[in-house]
């Protein structure tokens, strides 16, 4: 499959088949052309809020008005067009008001300020053969001006007080000589600010605060047979151990002082055997922290010789640990994550729910990963990405929780740097984004780097790795 560039950031492949099976084409024949557009992204990090009506559009629909939405499209390098956005469609109305939305600049117009945006106005139609009312269009410079006179449509679009431009269906304008237009658009609202990344809050001191929760129920089996999701090989870690030591290693650094809270939960303690699901693993109920990832394993190991593996699998109290010490300080310089290992089927989930809605407007996510054969399909409920997961009738402000399954990442191999680098990549793909979301619905902006000393080294130069899946 020869690939050739024409110069202009446009790749041209040609197709051919390699055999009958080729989709029905003939051996040897050229059966098509793939053309991929590459353009470098400029490193405008705007994000514009702006906010569209119309006014007497045309009326397409036979028994009502129109059904009208917006299509932007930014133009590229080539002159075509790509879409960029879509507004809803507002039902049966001629004067629609559409919802304000954000679009990155980058996406509206690559950072190019003068670059033409096309803007189309369609009426919607339930098969999908929407019908085309007209057309203007603009450029991020124009809409800039916002609501003013100064806001001046391109393509023959008069200019007008209030921001205004006219709707054009070419074809109606070259038959009807009277025509003049088919309704206008006017910008309503138009602001633009600086998207900031998660990179930015922790250049200006936002700490990763990492606690660690361990399941130290029986279904985990009897930790000194080899078959015991907790077995204890002097030759290699074991699942849990892998899972902590991937994540760890990565949100240690994000950490300054690497002390890190780390509790067990649905064992029998000695003496009484009383059941907890919420205690410190390095047994100091006044503080459960432990000095770096090595510190939590040897507390881990430790726990195994002295508590009872017993049970039920109830995440609550140690979702409502973190979420307290995360309530205590919100103004942005703190923002907490929980790992929680776990091998079986969740006992309390009503109110591991409840706890998790209640955490999801604070500066908080919650990591879970499941160990061994059992079905987690409740697991996926509380990650939300496909459903945001609601308690009482109230639902989570935020979706803050990532699931991944341990077996998938087991390597037959036996490599398990490879395999654990992958598994601490996915888990912790959705951090950045969770915390830039928390951050911006409370309004906080990132605080400014701290000045670099100029006699001593910096005392954290690990608060901001060269490579991390948290900076993706």
């Amino acid at each position: 499959m020869p690939a050739v560039s024409n110069g202009s950031g446009l790749w041209m492949e040609s197709l051919r088949t390699t055999g009958p099976e080729a989709s029905g084409g003939v051996p040897g024949k050229k059966c098509g052309t793939i053309i991929l557009a590459a353009e470098e992204l400029s490193n405008c990090r705007d994000v514009a809020t702006m906010q569209f009506c119309a006014n007497k559009l045309d009326k397409k629909d036979f028994f009502g008005k129109s059904d009208p939405f917006l299509v932007f499209y930014r133009s590229n390098e080539d002159g075509t067009f790509t879409i960029c956005h879509k507004t809803e469609v507002m039902k049966n109305t001629l004067n629609p008001v559409w919802q304000t939305f954000s679009i990155p600049v980058r996406a509206l117009c690559n950072g190019d300020y003068d670059r033409t945006i096309k803007v189309e106005v369609y009426d919607w139609d339930r098969d999908g053969s929407h019908d085309f009312i007209g057309e203007f269009t603009t450029s991020y410079r124009e809409l800039a001006r916002g609501q003013s006179q100064f806001n001046i449509y391109e393509g023959g679009v008069s200019v007008h007080p209030a921001g205004q431009g006219q709707v054009i269906n070419p074809k109606k304008k070259m038959k009807k000589k009277k025509y003049v237009n088919s309704g206008t658009v006017t910008l309503l609202s138009f602001a633009v600010e600086s998207e900031c990344t998660f990179l930015d809050y922790i250049k200006g001191g936002t700490q990763i605060n990492f606690t660690v929760a361990i399941d130290f129920t029986a279904s985990n089996g009897n930790p000194s047979q080899s078959t015991s999701l907790h077995y204890m090989s002097p030759y290699q870690l074991n699942a849990y151990a892998l899972a902590l030591t991937a994540v760890g290693e990565i949100i240690q650094h994000y950490d300054s002082d690497k002390m890190f809270p780390a509790l067990g939960f649905g064992a029998k303690l000695p003496p009484d055997g009383r059941v907890s699901h919420e205690f410190p693993l390095n047994g100091n109920q006044e503080n459960p922290s432990c000095c770096g990832i090595d510190g939590i394993l040897d507390a881990y190991h430790r726990s195994l010789r002295t508590v009872q593996l017993y049970g039920p699998t109830n995440f609550a109290p140690v979702v409502t640990h973190v979420a307290r010490s995360a309530a205590a300080v919100q103004d942005g310089s703190q923002y907490s994550v929980l790992l929680i290992i776990t091998d079986g089927v969740i006992s309390d989930m009503a109110q591991t729910k409840e706890a998790i809605v209640n955490a999801a407007k604070l500066p908080m996510s919650i990591i879970i990963i499941g160990v061994g054969q059992a079905e987690f399909d409740a697991m996926v409920e509380l990650d939300g990405d496909d459903v945001r997961i609601s308690s009482r009738g109230k639902l989570a402000e935020r979706d803050i929780v990532q699931f991944v399954p341990f077996r998938d990442y087991v390597d037959r191999t036996g490599n398990h740097v490879l395999s654990m680098a992958r598994l601490a990549r996915d888990v912790l793909a959705e951090i950045p984004d969770q915390l830039v979301s928390y951050m911006k619905a409370q309004g906080i902006r990132p605080r400014p780097p701290p000045a670099a000393p100029t006699h001593s080294p910096p005392k954290s130069p690990a608060r901001t790795p060269p490579e991390s899946p948290l900076h993706i």
